[in-house]
């Protein structure tokens, strides 16, 4: 029989006000939340900011595997018994989020149909995103992954206005995150400006004009 929710449950309270088994945290740019090899004993909800994650390999190379933007989780890995952070967690802008103790994360999902209805959307969501990222390099151009990567970004497609401006976001990371060089990185985003797709002088702007990019066949 399906457990039925508490009276008064709110899965939107629980992410946006403190209780047991939660705390709120305020993060400056560069910030470490966590890092690779940390003890992996919470799940964390964006409520504000950007998250950029990253690993080192054995050799020392360091990739970015990920940005993650407000209403993301990250670190749920720690719920299928991961014991240790296979990433580091960095901020990217100023953050707001919501660590949630393992336990008290697993018990929420248990008793809370709506919470646990929220979190499997969310999961689904990130797998569509992993299988598009993957097609994405195996079949578009480095300059079709640079606009996608952009427009992700700026958070073009979600349902919120876009975030035109990108801060803390330089030419070495982009270039981690479509798997190219620097220099090229570098030639399509002085292609992009000239088109007026994109504007920076020390920030970055992207104008939905970039859609083209990666419209086009």
């Amino acid at each position: 029989m399906a457990q039925q929710p508490r009276s008064g449950f709110s899965a939107q309270r629980f992410l946006t006000q403190p209780g047991l088994g939660k705390t709120f945290k305020r993060w400056p740019p560069k910030h470490i939340v966590f890092s690779q090899g940390d003890k992996a004993d919470a799940v964390y909800y964006i409520q504000a900011g950007k998250i950029k994650l990253t690993v080192v390999s054995s050799q020392g190379k360091e990739a970015v595997v990920g940005v993650l933007s407000a209403e993301h989780f990250f670190g749920e890995q720690c719920l299928t018994g991961q014991t240790v952070r296979t990433v580091t967690a960095t901020v990217l802008e100023e953050s707001r989020t919501v660590p949630i103790a393992r336990t008290k994360m697993i018990e929420t999902l248990r008793e809370e149909p709506a919470f646990s209805a929220l979190f499997m959307k969310y999961l689904l969501s990130h797998s569509l995103r992993v299988e598009e990222d993957l097609v994405d390099q195996m079949f578009n151009s480095s300059e079709k992954r640079l606009a996608r990567v952009l427009l992700l970004l700026a958070n073009f497609g979600k349902r919120n206005k876009p975030q035109t401006t990108i801060a803390n976001v330089n030419q070495a990371m982009l270039a981690d995150m479509i798997g190219t060089t620097r220099p090229r990185v570098n030639f399509f985003m002085n292609k992009f400006r000239k088109l007026g797709f994109v504007d920076y002088n020390g920030t970055l702007r992207v104008h939905s004009s970039l859609l083209n990019v990666v419209l086009h066949d």
